[in-house]
């Protein structure tokens, strides 16, 4: 390493960033960047590269290394692998030590791994694909406020998802009609309604007003149904001032739940997990504004990265993707992006876009949420992909019903009871879901109109964001 010394510009691979024999310790924290570097830059020389500008690196030897043990500072790019039919994009492994890191801290860690390294000219694309976040730095976060074991004993709902709604139209409606819309989605069935995530405290409908009608339209049908209900009131706001404040007051009408959006900011997340851990409110995220950054394949963030770092942070709910529906969603790596919100440890599967081990270390699990052109002609699938600890959320899959809100939630509660019935007597319910639901429509008006209506809707269109591999098939 004596040339490393020398003065003027050095590649990065030469300063010690590129280490090919490095072995990752159990503590380090392992990064998985898709990288497409410009032309004439070797991939080791991009990985290591991203590796020194996102750890100790600049673009040239400074004296000051000498005053610090740099080599145990210095990320490691490790292994470069290329992607699989892709000329010219590579998958860098990057190993990072873990003083690297403030404890608990979600700004931190995405400042060093994300901060700087996605405008460095040697490459002409970047996308972080994965972490591996060790135990070491997971038990430093305090992770979900209640997770979905402690919010079904809240709301003492087991055996089936959570049924929800976002109250349509988004923007326009008045406090005291928003209200109604609330009050005939939770009397026909449904779980939850919420806000969606522009709506804050707009002159149609000042916060203060909405919350004060919507909490009238749970109690109400609460009242009504004999079952626990929410709405998601959006704290979201300009300053953490007024989003405490509004919490606080959803908190003193009695809101199980309030919400936020992913784009008031990593700390600001943390600052109410925190405070709805104190205050026993569970947390939902809407995963507003993911899609600049994390739906293209070569440049941004993947979700599954979002995920994790929510998790961390401490959210109970977050927006994860329907498979089915409006919005992007590939059948594999969305089944990723819930293992890694719903499992205690999660097993590297390349088929999935998982590309390490991930323990958790009994860190509490997030709800992953569905929503988005989903209806109840969908229930067998929706089930088949996404599980039993989900909430499904029908906006104008509800709302939209000829027969009004009331009749639209009913249906899509009849629906998953027949599907998770028919589950649970050992049926195919996947395989037989459409005969399933047309039985039970014999006995549900409700529900034989919404098949009617929405049936034959589909939304297909090919997935921006897929895996790089797909599974094999074997043959016995």
């Amino acid at each position: 390493m004596a040339e490393r010394w020398g003065a003027g510009v050095i590649p990065y691979a030469e300063m010690g960033y590129w280490q090919p024999d490095y072995e990752p310790k159990d503590s380090d924290v392992l990064c998985a960047f898709r990288i497409t570097p410009q032309e004439g830059v070797p991939p080791e020389e991009a990985g290591a590269a991203v590796a020194g500008e996102s750890s100790t690196a600049t673009w040239t030897v400074v004296w000051t290394d000498r005053l610090t043990a740099y080599d145990h500072y210095q990320a490691k790019c490790y292994r470069v692998d290329e992607v699989p039919g892709t000329p010219g994009q590579y998958i860098a492994h990057i190993a990072y030590d873990l003083d690297l890191f403030e404890e608990g801290s979600i700004a931190n860690l995405t400042s060093s791994i994300i901060g700087n390294v996605f405008g460095f000219k040697a490459l002409r694309a970047l996308r972080l694909e994965d972490m591996r976040i060790p135990p070491h730095y997971v038990k430093t976060f305090q992770g979900p406020p209640h997770g979905i074991v402690m919010e079904r004993e809240y709301l003492g709902k087991y055996g089936r998802p959570l049924l929800g709604a976002t109250t349509k139209p988004k923007l326009g409606l008045s406090a005291r009609n928003y209200g109604r819309v609330v009050y005939e989605a939770l009397r026909g069935g449904l779980d939850f309604t919420k806000d969606d995530e522009n709506i804050n405290s707009q002159p149609f409908m000042r916060w203060r007003d909405r919350y004060l009608f919507c909490m009238e339209a749970v109690n109400r049908a609460q009242s009504t149904t004999g079952e626990i209900k929410g709405h998601y009131l959006n704290v979201t706001a300009a300053t953490m001032e007024d989003m405490y404040e509004r919490a606080e007051f959803a908190k003193e009408l009695g809101s199980v739940i309030v919400m936020i959006d992913l784009t008031v900011g990593y700390t600001a997340i943390q600052s109410m997990a925190r405070w709805s851990r104190a205050n026993g409110v569970i947390l939902h995220l809407h995963r507003a504004g993911h899609g600049t950054y994390t739906r293209q394949k070569t440049h941004g963030v993947s979700f599954r990265v979002i995920a994790k770092w929510m998790r961390l942070a401490g959210v109970d709910h977050i927006h994860a993707g329907t498979v089915v529906g409006k919005l992007e969603g590939d059948p594999n790596a969305t089944a990723g992006f819930y293992d890694v919100l719903r499992k205690d440890h999660v097993t590297a599967d390349p088929v999935k876009g998982l590309y390490f081990d991930q323990d958790w270390a009994s860190l509490a699990t997030v709800m992953p949420v569905a929503s988005g052109g989903i209806h109840a002609g969908q229930m067998h699938q929706l089930l088949h992909y996404l599980g039993e600890d989900v909430v499904l959320q029908f906006g104008g899959g509800t709302i939209g019903h000829p027969m009004g809100i009331a009749a639209g939630a009913t249906a899509n509660r009849v629906a998953v009871e027949a599907m998770i019935k028919a589950r649970n007597e050992g049926r195919d319910y996947y395989a037989e879901g459409e005969d399933i639901l047309k039985a039970a429509a014999k006995h549900s008006r409700e529900l034989d109109v919404a098949l009617s209506t929405w049936g034959d809707i589909t939304f297909n269109y090919e997935s921006t964001d897929t895996p790089d591999v797909v599974a094999t098939p074997t043959h016995a």
